[in-house]
């Protein structure tokens, strides 16, 4: 893969977003129905974790899978989920479809994104989550700048996976914690950009990439697709002790780890490599104890491709923790 860095883009006769946000949109828009294939994988099989991220998205799915098991266990008849910056939609129908069948009686879901598209998509394919007797699910185009509409203490999952939080500019994701602690009452998992992570196109796979660019210093990334489509969109890397002092006096933090130290840096690339170098069940067996080892260790959390901070709410340091999850 050539991405060549020091290409001159020319922006003369383009006319880019006004703000942060609509630039961000643009980009997610811009990628409509692509999107979920490149993300997620087939978004009929939702526990094959095939997409581009498959090992990460096993690690976050566990832990989720453990938090649900853990309010079902408290006798928790209800449920009420959170997906800040849901794209497809694709972890709240994971979510719902594994809580109904754990027998929760009563599944409240909000899902928003600020793409129109994806919003779109995500009604389209939830379908079926939505049509489960007891689960109130919808999806709204939103900001997640804006403060939110959910109660104080009335969420009991909330999630913000992988860019969403990357794509707020620095200085406003203090008051975004802020608000996303005012409504969570049991955990929050979030997963973000490590800021040695390998580069990515975001929407589309690298190897679409003619020009790509990250401004550091302005939080600021510049991508020029092959087919001539371009993208300048906020967005900031994060580092574990960073991402600690952010979340820290707003939650008890649980767990801290890289996600996808290994695998993709492994990954076979066709266009160069041999089919006889393609990896077999045995050398992910042994990357996936390689990352157990390092996942949490300090100096390679930040090369991962993605950090995953574990967060608890109010629920989860009171003695006995909410026994019912009736506060809808």
């Amino acid at each position: 893969m050539s991405i060549a860095r020091h290409h001159h883009v020319q922006r003369a006769n383009h006319s880019w977003p006004t703000s942060p946000a609509q630039n961000t949109a643009a980009l997610y828009n811009k990628a409509g129905t692509d999107y979920i294939a490149y993300a997620d994988g087939n978004p009929e099989k939702l526990f094959a974790f095939e997409g581009l991220h498959g090992y990460a998205d096993r690690q976050i799915w566990l832990v989720l899978l453990s938090k649900l098991i853990e309010l079902r266990a408290s006798r928790a008849a209800s449920l009420v989920l959170l997906d800040a910056g849901c794209g497809p939609g694709t972890w709240l129908r994971r979510i719902i479809l594994c809580a109904h069948d754990l027998g929760f009686e009563r599944i409240v879901a909000r899902g928003f994104d600020i793409a129109e598209s994806q919003v779109a998509q995500a009604r389209l394919l939830a379908s079926d989550a939505a049509a489960l007797p007891g689960v109130h699910l919808t999806f709204e185009v939103a900001d997640l700048t804006r403060p939110l509409p959910e109660m104080d203490g009335s969420v009991d999952i909330t999630l913000c996976l992988y860019s969403v939080l990357s794509h707020i500019p620095p200085e406003g994701i203090p008051q975004v914690l802020r608000e996303i602690a005012r409504v969570t009452y049991g955990h929050f998992v979030t997963a973000v950009r490590s800021v040695g992570s390998t580069p990515s196109a975001f929407t589309h796979s690298v190897e679409s990439i003619r020009y790509l660019r990250q401004d550091h210093e302005r939080n600021v990334c510049e991508i020029e697709l092959h087919d001539g489509t371009r993208s300048m969109f906020p967005f900031h890397l994060f580092t574990e002790s960073e991402l600690r002092g952010l979340f820290a006096p707003h939650f008890g933090i649980e767990e801290v780890r890289g996600l996808d130290l290994f695998h993709t840096r492994f990954a076979n690339d066709p266009r160069w490599s041999p089919p006889g170098l393609q990896g077999d069940d045995s050398l992910a067996n042994e990357l996936a104890q390689l990352e157990a080892i390092y996942a949490a260790k300090s100096g390679f959390v930040d090369r991962a491709a993605h950090i995953m901070l574990v967060a608890q709410g109010p629920a989860c340091r009171d003695v006995g923790g909410r026994q019912a999850s009736t506060a809808i």
